[in-house]
């Protein structure tokens, strides 16, 4: 017997098999092969049509099952990752009235400052753990403001997790981490901020039904069967916006555990027990996918924008086209520090962790006696890494104990020096753990469902790849630190 996870990122969707009974990854397929399109009729929007999400999770799903030679009787149900902020609205009929609003959208900007305000920035900060900022509620009001007669006909507007659970089984559900996302989350009534839609105007009823992540949430009908391939009457069993199914598929559960990635843009997500926040200017907090308002588990979400594209371009324009691992291998002649050459590498757009600062990166102290190319490779490296330090020293001052770190086995996470020098920093051990979103959340069903104890019970046959413990001797790393942090210092003030 098997479990399936779809994913649906703004490029692709990714379909994963994973087995009943061990929790193993029998088969992870991705559709289409090249990345789906995003539309952009004004500068600053993302839109995506949502048809194109369930048309391509049908076809990895056919995929799946032909390739693999099952049967799909097999398959006990599904769990659902997804991009996270996206707004989907559909009218009476369960049809999609506009296309998303997706995640990278900044047309709402505006309005969720003014929400902030109209609303009472204490009030927000105490009750939602965030201002409402660029996030689903706030597209929903663009929507109303600027299509008023499309925004009449909405019956209800979904995340695009809850538009796939639709698909599937023909009801509109949502949960609670995927409304806190959204920024309509009450953390201290635990339940709908219908305060904050009212002062703006939006009918609560137009809210979904809220069942938990881990929880039924509706059984494939008729039509959803016929057109995914699916068996009838299977139960989607888990659904989660992207960075806390990340976490999830992580085993990042509990306080103080941290959940990185390192790709194009860097995430830093950890896990509080805290409903507070004291940062919502520089880091987002939602609810976890084990969130309870009896034992708390608050996501703390930190992005840093320029990270592994800042790489990627010393790779282009500097490096001549060489592979990572040789960057990498040659990054490692130059001692720690890079010999005084810093990098701030914040030149892709603005840092809500530097509260918003857009001011490009800077590459400070060339010595053309002394500097070469592996040194700009070594400083790109470093400077990545000391950001994501200073993120860290962000949740550490909103109550995040930092005790084990986890990421993904991706390019930036495998170059020593980046991960040995965040260890060291944090003090902290950091697992390389190869795992999906997919199968996270292919595994997360099945816990909801009862084949597993708990996340850490599915996720057992998962390898460890990596290990990175702390330099015994941290001076140095320290010192280096402290010198681009200073130049980081006179970069926000100037």
């Amino acid at each position: 017997m098997y479990w399936i996870g779809f994913d649906i990122g703004s490029s692709s969707i990714k379909a994963a098999l994973v087995n009943a009974n061990n929790g193993k990854v029998k088969d992870i397929v991705q559709e289409p092969k090249k990345e789906m399109p995003i539309d952009s009729i004004n500068i600053g929007w993302g839109e995506q049509n949502p048809e194109l999400w369930w048309k391509y999770a049908c076809l990895a799903t056919q995929q799946l099952i032909s390739k693999n030679s099952i049967d799909k009787s097999n398959i006990k149900g599904i769990g659902i990752s997804y991009q996270m902020h996206g707004l989907v609205v559909v009218d009476k009929s369960l049809q999609v009235l506009r296309p998303s609003i997706i995640w990278c959208d900044s047309r709402a900007v505006d309005i969720g400052e003014q929400m902030f305000q109209s609303s009472g920035e204490q009030k927000c900060v105490d009750h939602l753990l965030n201002s409402p900022g660029n996030f689903t509620l706030s597209k929903l009001k663009w929507v109303k403001d600027n299509e008023p007669e499309l925004y009449n006909k909405i019956h209800k507007f979904m995340l695009p997790g809850d538009f796939l659970a639709m698909k599937l089984t023909g009801a509109c559900v949502t949960t609670p981490s995927g409304l806190s996302e959204g920024i309509m989350w009450d953390f201290k009534e635990n339940q709908v901020a219908n305060w904050l839609l009212e002062d703006v105007g939006i009918d609560p009823s137009l809210v979904p039904e809220i069942r938990p992540s881990f929880s039924e949430q509706g059984r494939v009908n008729k039509q959803g069967a016929e057109e995914s391939g699916l068996p009838e009457g299977i139960p989607v069993m888990y659904r989660a916006g992207d960075q806390p199914n990340n976490a999830l598929a992580l085993n990042v559960v509990e306080p103080g555990q941290i959940a990185a990635t390192g790709g194009t843009s860097g995430v830093v997500y950890a896990i509080s027990g805290q409903k507070k926040t004291q940062e919502h200017t520089r880091i987002n907090s939602f609810a976890h996918v084990n969130h309870t308002d009896d034992e708390p588990r608050i996501g703390k979400l930190l992005c840093i924008n320029g990270t592994g594209i800042q790489y990627n371009w010393v790779r282009s324009e500097i490096s001549n086209g060489l592979s990572y691992d040789t960057m990498n291998q040659q990054a490692e002649s130059i001692p720690i520090g890079s010999d005084g050459l810093h990098i701030l590498p914040f030149g892709n757009g603005a840092e809500r962790m530097l509260n918003n600062i857009n001011k490009g990166s800077r590459m400070l102290n060339i010595n053309f006696n002394v500097h070469k190319a592996p040194h700009m490779y070594r400083a790109a490296l470093e400077g990545i890494a000391f950001s994501f330090v200073y993120g860290m020293e962000i949740l550490k001052n909103d109550g995040v104990d930092i005790t084990s770190i986890k990421a993904g086995n991706d390019n930036l996470f495998r170059a020593g020096i980046f991960s040995k020098t965040i260890a060291t920093l944090s003090n902290s051990q950091i697992d390389i753990v190869e795992t999906t979103g997919a199968v996270g959340a292919a595994r997360a069903a099945a816990c909801a469902y009862g084949d597993f104890k708990n996340i850490g019970e599915a996720t057992a046959s998962d390898k460890i790849e990596q290990t990175y413990q702390p330099d015994a001797s941290s001076e140095a790393y320290q010192e280096a630190y402290q010198a681009w942090k200073n130049n980081l210092n006179e970069y926000i003030d100037n």
